[in-house]
């Protein structure tokens, strides 16, 4: 049975945003030591503004171009509802073997919503770390994602998006060991 990532994307952007709402202090730390609860949603967000330009066949470079008279905003909240909810329409909208063309390669847009919604399902659980709240992913992005990233295991650290694999047993949760593979320890309290 093929993966509904149309379904997937709309779930984990409803996941993140949840999240995202209830953010109370935006200079919180997150799982990544280097970003703060601003720096993360600030993150997410930025991808969502590249996906509506990406999916028409724009070029990268004007798609920076376009996006740099267009700031995100001050009002992380509104800034998420408003480019995430565009990006979600646009998905819906773009055939899947559309060429998007990225700033290092070109690949279909059913390969980019795969890696985009991956993203937004892992930093879903930064966010949710960051913040004190849920941080239990929904079983079906679990195991979508960890299908995604299961045969790149051993690059996704080289890529250098993902941190050095935490070890974890064999046994562990499968969001435990999804978690891991992306350089994130879900076994340490937040």
């Amino acid at each position: 049975m093929a993966t509904d990532w149309i379904a997937l994307q709309a779930l984990a952007a409803a996941e993140f945003g949840r999240r995202v709402a209830a953010v109370t202090d935006w200079d919180a730390p997150t799982p990544d030591s280097e970003w703060t609860t601003r720096d993360l949603v600030t993150h997410v967000i930025d991808e969502q503004r590249w996906i509506p330009l990406l999916l028409t066949g724009c070029d990268y470079s004007q798609a920076k171009d376009d996006l740099a008279v267009e700031p995100i905003g001050d009002d992380l909240v509104a800034a998420w509802d408003r480019f995430a909810g565009a990006a979600t329409a646009s998905w819906h909208e773009s055939a899947q073997d559309t060429p998007v063309h990225l700033e290092t390669d070109v690949v279909t847009a059913g390969e980019y919503l795969a890696e985009q919604t991956s993203d937004i399902t892992i930093h879903t659980w930064d966010l949710a770390r960051a913040t004190g709240s849920d941080d239990h992913l929904p079983d079906a992005l679990v195991h979508a994602v960890w299908q995604h990233f299961e045969p790149q295991i051993e690059s996704l650290a080289a890529t250098g998006l993902y941190a050095a694999p935490v070890e974890v047993d064999d046994d562990a949760p499968l969001q435990v060991r999804l978690l891991a593979v992306t350089g994130r320890d879900a076994r340490v309290s937040a």
